[in-house]
């Protein structure tokens, strides 16, 4: 029986061969000579490795890290303090869906509270990376998609019935553009204004019950608009990674339609 597949980061620079990324290795500095936290570069897929490079060919992509990314700001004694089985690991590779519906809403989404793992991508034999991502929507949302549906940017037409996985969803929301604004406005590891553009004090959600059903409650703008705190226990918020995601989600809007 063919075993999963785990897909770990590659990066090269200069014509060299891919190399695996270190696990104290910043991939963004990999790419940039000075301090900067976001680079282009370019993607590719190959005999199960995710290959980062710049370089003329493929498209490209913006690669960005938070300002206070901890393996940028690591100091050397720390890193060398790590157990080599970890050093040697490599660096996973996680997935963000953004769902947008036909009225340019997408779909947000609060972890269980009891779900205790991080994403990150095992590739089970004979699945493409699209039809492990269309699985892990509809385990999470009870939204099904055919591959042949869908694109790199667009998802398909239709009207789902929404049925969340108690086991890994608390709660869920239709977020419009005038939400995504603020939530990408309120930068981690920075100080500037939210964007609020008289949004409400308060969110309509739907919780997420034992057995699957949906009940509309209210949730805290403040919860959607919170940082990252510098130090001390983490604070509700939509995620860095997931900010990221719903930033370069909005510059689609800007595209003209082909």
């Amino acid at each position: 029986m063919d075993k999963v597949r785990k897909i770990l980061v590659y990066v090269c620079k200069d014509r060299a061969a891919p190399q695996r990324a270190q696990f104290v290795q910043s991939i963004t500095g990999h790419f940039t000579d000075s301090a900067d936290d976001e680079v282009e570069v370019s993607c590719t897929l190959e005999k199960n490795q995710f290959i980062l490079y710049k370089g003329d060919r493929g498209q490209r992509v913006p690669l960005k890290r938070p300002a206070f990314c901890p393996i940028k700001h690591l100091p050397a004694t720390e890193a060398a303090a790590i157990p080599q089985d970890v050093q040697q690991r490599g660096v996973d590779v996680g997935v963000a869906i953004i769902l947008q519906t036909a009225n340019q809403r997408v779909l947000l989404t609060r972890r269980a509270k009891e779900l205790r793992i991080f994403p990150n991508v095992w590739v089970p034999p004979g699945l493409t990376h699209t039809d492990l991502c269309l699985r892990e929507l509809h385990e999470e949302t009870g939204l099904k998609l055919e591959p042949e549906q869908v694109s790199p940017k667009i998802l398909g037409l239709w009207e789902p019935s929404l049925r969340p996985s108690p086991a890994e969803v608390s709660a869920c929301l239709w977020a419009d553009s005038r939400l995504v604004r603020a939530i990408v406005s309120a930068v981690d590891g920075e100080d500037a204004e939210v964007r609020l553009d008289d949004l409400p004090d308060s969110i309509s959600v739907s919780q997420v019950s034992a057995d699957g059903a949906l009940t509309e409650s209210l949730m805290p703008l403040a919860v959607f608009i919170s940082r990252a705190p510098a130090s001390g226990p983490d604070v509700e918020r939509v995620s860095t990674g997931t900010k990221f995601a719903l930033e370069l989600w909005l510059r689609t809007l800007d595209e003209p339609d082909l």
